[in-house]
């Protein structure tokens, strides 16, 4: 005789799934590859094009090109995967945990859902990527755990809602070029100058389109959530438990009490304060890659109280990293690639001959819906279209900073199809990604729509 849990297993996999969520499936699971094999083979591409049209490639200086920006990004690699896991340690505090819990208590139908969902990812997207990737599989969880709503449809919701964090404050492209010296600091290599963040994430035709985004699409979900019998509810599953890398026997020993003392945190705390505190009264309030990461690690070291406890949480969050730590680098080795051969140049007079002043932007963000699908990552992306973009808007005269977030609102646009940043959401979720991807076709569609309009009339 099987369980009750059996025969909901039974009717929630027996449902009909949407011609479009197969469409998207067969499209990402048979057709595109793993993202890192996927930048394998647009190195390949890139040094194909190299060789057949960029005016100095020889075989000598495609390697050397290709080894030197192998390693030239390891430092934003490193700078990135400390966004990352910073962003987790916060969201997975306990004290965050038990709020997002209290919060989903609330909820008891889908409108609630969406309106809650909504509104708490997207602004724990905008500050930072990686705790809007945490915030929406826990809240997910907590909601679907109390109240019968499409599971999918909800995970759906909060990956919709996080989609806007490429205009936030931890978004790579804005961040890196506001930051002096930065790798990736396409504008501070060629002018010397840095494009503040007013320019770009707080500019009018960044914030708009990221608030119309939000309402928008929480009216179409409340609109698109199944009926009846096609609710495919939340199965509990095993949760995974953060193990303890210390001792249990040496938990009176002087080690052990230095891991456990508030001591080192406050010694961290003050040091990163007054650091903050001496760096913006001197120069004025001003966010860059650095210092985002240590407000992160402060805010992250607050919540836990003690050294151990904050380094256990990291070794949880850098579980996350795997696929950043092979992707970066094979995307610098392409970067490396196209300015040392000359083919950025290449692509530049392309953009010049075919764009003004005014529509540079838009072919920008066009030109990024396509190569967000081959590197997923805004910062790898970025190390490929901004050696190109970054120019052309130099020389036609056009907004860099309206360019550049170009480059960053399609990111947020691509991703809605895009398996790469779903991944780690609906694996901490719990569910299958094809239960998933056929809503955010539809978040692809409206924040498209809403991000182009936005480029072209939005000052």
């Amino acid at each position: 005789m099987s369980t009750s849990k059996d025969l909901k297993t039974v009717s929630v996999e027996s449902v009909h799934r949407p011609r479009l969520i197969g469409r998207v499936v067969y499209l990402f699971e048979q057709v595109v590859p793993d993202p890192f094999a996927l930048s394998i083979g647009l190195t390949l591409l890139v040094v194909v094009l190299a060789a057949i049209a960029a005016p100095d490639a020889s075989i000598p200086t495609i390697l050397t090109s290709w080894y030197d920006g192998v390693f030239a990004i390891l430092g934003f690699t490193a700078q990135m995967v400390l966004m990352l896991v910073t962003g987790f340690v916060v969201a997975d505090a306990p004290v965050v945990r038990r709020g997002l819990s209290r919060l989903a208590s609330r909820v008891t139908t889908p409108t609630h859902a969406v309106l809650l969902v909504f509104p708490v990812v997207a602004v724990a997207a905008w500050l930072n990527w990686a705790l809007g990737l945490v915030v929406a599989a826990f809240l997910s969880r907590e909601i679907g755990r109390r109240t019968r709503v499409d599971f999918g449809w909800l995970v759906a919701a909060s990956f919709s809602a996080w989609s806007v964090c490429n205009s936030g404050l931890s978004s790579p492209i804005p961040l890196s070029q506001a930051t002096h010296h930065n790798a990736l600091n396409f504008v501070d290599k060629i002018t010397g100058h840095v494009v503040p963040l007013s320019d770009t994430i707080f500019a009018p035709f960044v914030l708009v389109p990221t608030i119309l985004v939000v309402v928008v699409m929480a009216v179409i979900f409340v609109l698109m959530h199944p009926n009846g019998g096609d609710i495919q509810a939340f199965l509990e599953s095993t949760p995974n438990e953060s193990v303890n890398h210390h001792a249990r026997g040496r938990r009176a020993s002087p080690a052990a009490r230095m891991e456990r003392s508030f001591v080192g945190v406050a010694f961290m705390l003050m040091m990163g304060v007054g650091y903050l505190v001496v760096t913006w009264s001197r120069k004025g309030f001003a966010l860059d890659i650095n210092n985002t990461i240590l407000i992160f690690l402060l805010i992250g070291l607050a919540l836990r109280g003690s050294p151990v406890a904050y380094a256990d949480a990291i070794r949880e969050g850098a579980k996350q990293t795997g696929s950043m730590l092979l992707q970066y680098p094979v995307y610098g080795g392409i970067m490396g690639v196209m300015t040392g051969t000359g083919l950025v140049g290449v692509f530049v007079k392309g953009f010049v001959a075919v764009a003004n002043d005014v529509t540079l932007p838009v072919w920008s963000f066009l030109s990024s819906l396509i190569i967000t699908f081959l590197v997923p990552s805004a910062g790898g992306h970025w190390a490929v279209q901004g050696p190109f973009v970054v120019p052309a808007a130099l020389s036609l005269h056009a907004s860099v900073a309206r360019t550049a977030m170009g480059v960053a609102m399609a990111e947020n646009v691509s991703n809605m199809l895009q398996p790469f940043w779903a991944v780690p959401i609906v694996a901490m979720a719990g569910i299958r990604l094809q239960r998933v991807m056929g809503y955010t076709a539809i978040t692809f569609l409206v924040s498209l729509v809403i991000y182009t309009t936005a480029l072209l009339v939005v000052p």
